[in-house]
Formats: C-alpha cells, sequence, structure tokens
C-alpha cells in the first residue's frame, strides 16, 4: 500500500521554496526522510537547517492537534495551554481546527503549520514527508502513557468474536491512522487471516468519534478506534458503556505525539518545548478533557524509540511514506 499526497490540497510554489531543507543542495543523509531533509545525527528526524536563510520566525504561531473528534471540542480545550505558550514564546497563537489527518501533514508540509500533535499513524508520514519534529507526549500523573486499539460492535450485531466479523462490515477511520486502520489490518491479517475487501466490507468514517458513534448507532457492525477517544466520549455522555461491547484489545501504543516543524529558529523550538514541559495542569482546560481517558502531563520521548512499533505495523502492511 503506498500512502502519497497528490491527492491534498496543492501548496503554493513559494511555501514550499521557502520550506526547502538543507538537502536541496547537497548530498546527505536522510533514510526515509524526503529529499528536502538531511539526518546527520540518526535520529529518522529532520535536521534543524545550519543555513540562518532557511529559518523562520513567525510573528504568529499556527497550532493543530490530530483530528480525531470535533475540533470545536479541542479549540475549547486547548485555549489555556495556548495562552500559556503565548506567554512563553512572545509569540500570538492561533488553534487551526483540521478536518483530516492529509489536511494536517500538507499544511505543515507546506509552511502553514508551525506546531501540532499528530496521531500515532500519522507520525511516520508527518516526519518523512512535512519535517515534523515530534519531542513530546501526554501521560498519565505517575507517567504511563498510549492507547490500545480495539475493535468494537453493538450487541445486535451478531458478533461476538473476531472471526465472526467474515462476511460483515468494519469501520475504519482513515489510512493515515495506527488504530483506526494500520494496527488493525496487520492484526486482522496475519492474526486472523481476515483481509478487507476479501473477508469483510471496509468502510471509512473520517474519525474515531465517528466509528464509535456509527456502531453505537447501529450504523456499522463493528469498528477499530483507539480506546482512548471511545472513553473521553463516555466521560462526556456522548455515548453509554452499553452500547458498544469490546471483541479485540490491542498492546499499547504510543498516543499523539506533538512537536514543531524543523525549520524553525532553533531558540524558538526552545521556547516551544519549555512551553510545553512548564504547563501548569491543574485546573487547566487541558486537564479538564484529557483527564477523561487518564492523561495529565507531557513527559519527553523521541521519535526513534517510540515510534518503533508503529514503523513495524507499516512495514507490516507494505507502507511506503511517498511525499508526492
Amino acid at each position: 500500500m503506498k500512502l502519497d499526497l497528490k491527492t491534498l490540497a496543492g501548496a503554493s510554489a513559494l511555501a514550499l521554496a521557502a520550506l526547502a531543507g538543507t538537502a536541496s543542495a547537497q548530498d546527505c543523509p536522510r533514510g526515509d526522510l524526503d529529499a528536502r531533509f538531511c539526518d546527520a545525527d540518526g535520529d529518522l528526524i529532520a535536521d534543524v537547517p545550519t543555513d540562518e536563510s532557511q529559518l523562520l520566525d513567525p510573528d504568529t504561531l499556527i497550532f493543530a492537534y490530530t483530528p480525531v473528534e470535533d475540533p470545536a471540542v479541542y479549540k475549547t480545550a486547548w485555549s489555556d495551554f495556548l495562552d500559556h505558550m503565548k506567554e512563553v514564546t512572545g509569540k500570538d497563537i492561533v488553534f487551526f481546527p483540521v478536518q483530516n489527518n492529509a489536511a494536517q501533514i500538507e499544511a505543515m508540509r507546506s509552511g502553514r503549520l508551525h506546531i501540532s500533535g499528530f496521531n500515532t499513524g500519522s507520525n511516520p508520514l508527518a516526519v518523512n514527508c512535512a519535517g515534523f519534529r515530534p519531542f513530546t507526549i501526554m501521560a498519565s500523573k505517575d507517567g504511563h502513557f498510549g492507547y490500545e486499539m480495539e475493535i468494537i460492535t453493538h450487541p445486535d450485531s451478531g458478533i461476538s468474536t473476531v472471526e465472526d466479523i467474515k462476511g460483515k462490515q468494519l469501520a475504519f477511520s482513515s489510512e493515515t491512522s495506527n488504530s483506526g486502520f494500520k494496527a488493525p489490518s496487520a492484526i486482522l491479517k496475519g492474526e486472523y487471516d481476515l483481509i478487507a475487501g476479501r473477508d469483510f466490507e471496509p468502510v471509512f468514517s473520517g474519525k474515531h468519534d465517528n466509528t464509535v458513534l456509527g456502531v453505537a448507532n447501529k450504523d456499522y457492525d463493528a469498528g477499530a478506534i483507539a480506546n482512548s477517544v471511545m472513553q473521553r466520549m463516555i466521560e462526556r455522555d456522548v455515548i453509554q458503556p452499553e452500547q458498544v461491547v469490546s471483541i479485540y484489545k490491542s498492546q499499547t501504543f504510543p498516543t499523539t505525539g506533538f512537536g514543531t516543524v524543523y525549520n524553525l529558529k532553533p531558540e524558538l523550538q526552545d521556547k516551544i518545548k519549555e512551553a510545553f514541559f512548564s504547563f501548569d495542569w491543574e485546573g487547566s482546560s487541558l486537564q479538564e478533557e484529557f483527564s477523561k481517558s487518564g492523561e495529565e502531563q507531557f513527559i519527553e520521548m523521541n521519535y526513534k524509540d517510540f515510534w518503533d512499533v508503529i514503523r513495524k505495523i507499516d512495514a507490516e502492511n507494505g507502507v511506503s511514506y511517498a511525499c508526492e
């Protein structure tokens, strides 16, 4: 399977020129990274340009959170944090309510997005194609982080085991989602010899909350979701626990990775990191929303180690990180 950005919104030539990485005029190690980037230190993410003319220091920073649910919910949830980031960086901060993963990646790739939280499955494509440099994830107070992929159904579906999905309909969220497509596809094929299109009818809901709602309302026979999203929906009384039944729960995966685009000025990237790690969650709008899934702090992480299992799932699925 090949994930590419050909069908995404076209980026302006000027924006792409401004984003041209250190690799444009010289040969450099880059691994799976796009030709615009270098990875001299081998950490699998794009190096910050050494040519100062390629560095960005915008007056207004654009922030986006992965579109797992209604963006309006998260504009409110992130408001206290973004006020804090404004104080730390001295920059105006604008929340960008992206509608899908592909648009989010393309926004960063074209220079219209500076700080972002990309979902688990989108991180490798954002890193390799958009110059995303993730450095933190959310965790519980005791340092636990991550979520599980669950396959859920409704009580009247006639499905009680994973094998019962054969001949039925299974909802995915999007092809860039780890728990909403990549992981369940690999698990269903590798553990159960169930392949989309051959053994069951795949449908795409667009987002995890759409899948959860679709299953709960009996629009889909079953669905693959991130259980952290479902838990927050239950806590907000969007659905009732008895409306869904879980028939599979995966190993724990890393959750949304937060970071910056590679070519912000190093001092600005440091200030942004400071904003994440100095934020006081207690009593904040961020705590109010994310404590519903047990997340109440930011912890340091690195893409090379934390996303190793996700890159292996991509390899199992035959995914290539094509940027054109």
